[in-house]
């Protein structure tokens, strides 16, 4: 057979199977390993799962406790639920002059607060109770001196500052926490006894409120 033949009978013969080729390679999807079923199935089951786990962690994603988002007022508030009525009315004047500034001798929210000056309004509305201007006389000779352990809110705290006398008086909130009015370029504020200063000012507490009778009511069988 002359050579020019057989080449051309060569190409005749391999072009179909060349074409066969890649017609089987056009129809094969992308990324085939061979295990076409066992991938299609481990593909659904990963998917699946990652549904799963995204709907997992929906649910399981910690979110932010009440203590960590509340601001000072709402700290003092709910400390109001926690006292009785003379002591809740007390802290809820407190609270509402929150942010006033300081101001030396000062006992209103329109002219501002000195710490003494600041006691004295909150306590204004309880009857029963009539406290002196200062607080080296409201230490002295008012109240009944309470334990750390044993204050409530409602209590008066009193600390000695670039003194050895009593100079300065807070009202006790309850978990450790304060409101008072601090000095000059501050303005009426909540602190905690927890802090390294106060500890070293403590002086004392006293407790002013007078006891509320509890009503007794007769059950009758």
């Amino acid at each position: 057979m002359r050579p020019l033949f057989k080449t051309w009978l060569t190409i005749c013969l391999l072009m179909p199977l060349a074409a066969h080729a890649t017609n089987r390679e056009q129809h094969l999807p992308s990324g085939f390993t061979g295990y076409t079923a066992k991938s299609s199935a481990s593909t659904s089951f990963v998917a699946s799962n990652s549904k799963t786990a995204t709907k997992t962690k929906a649910v399981s994603r910690p979110t932010a406790t009440k203590a960590h988002r509340k601001a000072p007022s709402k700290i003092a508030t709910a400390s109001l639920a926690a006292a009785n009525k003379q002591s809740s009315a007390v802290l809820s004047r407190a609270v509402n002059v929150l942010g006033t500034p300081y101001r030396w001798g000062g006992s209103s929210p329109s002219k501002g607060f000195d710490c003494s000056g600041l006691v004295k309004y909150a306590f204004n509305d309880v009857k029963a109770v009539n406290l002196p201007r200062s607080s080296s006389e409201m230490a002295s000779g008012h109240g009944q001196k309470v334990d750390r352990k044993d204050l409530k809110p409602g209590d008066l705290l009193f600390f000695n500052i670039k003194s050895r006398k009593v100079n300065h008086v807070a009202i006790y909130l309850g978990n450790d926490r304060f409101i008072h009015a601090p000095r000059r370029g501050k303005s009426v504020s909540i602190d905690t006894l927890k802090k390294s200063y106060w500890q070293k000012h403590y002086v004392v507490a006293k407790r002013v409120l007078p006891k509320e009778q509890t009503k007794l009511q007769v059950v009758q069988r």
